[in-house]
């Protein structure tokens, strides 16, 4: 029998504060209730079907007497709440220490040494700073200094955004690979480096092009995906999953922008591939709505995404398993801007499989990577424990 699992990551879609949110200032942060609360209440009517209101109380999304899923939620049990730990022990890889961020700036250790290998004569910026905001700030200066602009956000990242006229992307990306792979290490060794190149010609109309590209570093150990992929299954990556693992682990993978794209390749891929892992993350959650603080917007995607369930229920067979999880939280409605230290929601259905089961409270995201191993039959990572045996009927 040829076993698929769909494994969704709403990225940044957090379920309620753990116990040491206190620590990063993230007490009272619980994205999904609070922006319920905002906007007076969500309408999710699969994800209720599938139990989410049986998580947690959230305004507008009701507990199912009889869910047609399963559900639960999982304590991140890695330090930090960036986009890569939270990824990393999905599948298995708890990380202890969190990725360095800098929210005043890199030092300067790491700036001199920037501009003396990459022969820029300067840069501008060197903060914390929205993308789209800092090129209307800085833009027209950078087009007549040349200096490549460098800034960071709440995340483990190193920016660097310079215009497609003044650096072609080859010259750009080779600024990224100096400062991933002869800067940015040791210590100062950031989640990512990335390459914003832009157009545009004055404060106003500058625009970021599709020529991103994200110089990121790789699990230090084996996860989940590596052992799938020994194994001979198809691991295929939709979103950033391939930025956030640096293609390791994976046979195949999809880079998307939106949310619906990454929709889009599910279906895809569901059609393509009869087997294995499809594992995508949909971006716009955390990108586009959580960091920015846009909890209307934020709420308009949870029930966009809402509405796309019916289609990918359609397409799944009898013995396909879909999981929908998160990464971390990203609270739009307190006063930061960044992740927050949250629980994440796990909602799991199959046509074949046991319904209304309450997963509980799992100690560690890493339940998730393990589960998926056992369906699969392969080698399972020690840090989590499988819920398999919970919702099997047969398998």
């Amino acid at each position: 029998m040829k076993k698929r699992v769909i494994l969704i990551i709403l990225d940044g879609v957090g379920i309620g504060e753990l116990s040491d949110a206190d620590l990063y200032n993230d007490k009272g942060s619980n994205t999904l209730a609070n922006i319920a609360d905002f906007v007076g209440g969500l309408n999710l009517p699969n994800l209720q079907k599938l139990g989410l209101g049986n998580i947690s109380a959230i305004k507008g999304v009701h507990p199912e007497k009889n869910p047609i899923g399963n559900f639960g939620k999982a304590a991140e049990k890695s330090a930090g709440k960036d986009s890569i730990s939270g990824h990393w022990e999905i599948m298995g890889l708890i990380t202890k220490k969190p990725f360095p961020t800098y929210p005043n700036g890199f030092p300067n250790q790491i700036i001199n040494e920037f501009i003396s290998k990459t022969d820029c004569k300067g840069i501008l910026g060197n903060k914390h700073s929205s993308g789209t905001e800092i090129i209307n700030e800085l833009g027209e200066k950078h087009l007549k200094t040349g200096y490549p602009i460098i800034y960071t956000s709440a995340d483990s990242v190193f920016q660097i955004a310079t215009h497609e006229k003044i650096f072609p992307t080859k010259k750009l990306y080779k600024m990224c690979e100096i400062a991933r792979n002869e800067i940015l290490i040791g210590k100062h060794k950031v989640g990512r480096v990335i390459a914003r190149p832009f157009v545009g010609t004055k404060d106003g109309n500058f625009v970021r092009t599709p020529h991103r590209k994200d110089f990121s570093i790789s699990p230090p150990k084996k996860t989940v995906l590596d052992i799938l992929k020994k194994n001979n299954h198809n691991v295929i990556g939709i979103g950033k999953i391939e930025d956030l693992f640096n293609f390791q682990g994976l046979t195949n993978s999809i880079h998307t922008h939106h949310n619906e794209e990454a929709m889009r390749e599910i279906f895809e891929k569901m059609v393509e591939f009869d087997e294995g892992l499809i594992f995508a993350n949909f971006s716009d959650f955390d990108t586009e709505w959580g960091h920015r603080n846009n909890f209307k917007d934020f709420a308009k995607g949870l029930e966009n995404f809402d509405r796309m369930l019916p289609k990918l229920f359609e397409f799944m067979k009898a013995d396909d398993i879909l999981i929908i999880t998160a990464d971390h939280g990203c609270d739009p409605t307190t006063e930061s801007t960044d992740h927050s230290r949250e629980y994440v929601p796990i909602l799991v259905y199959g046509k074949n499989i046991k319904t209304g089961i309450n997963l509980g409270i799992r100690k560690t995201f890493a339940d998730i990577g393990t589960t998926i191993s056992e369906i699969f039959n392969v080698e399972k990572m020690s840090t989590g424990r499988s819920f398999l045996e919970e919702i099997i009927v047969k398998f």
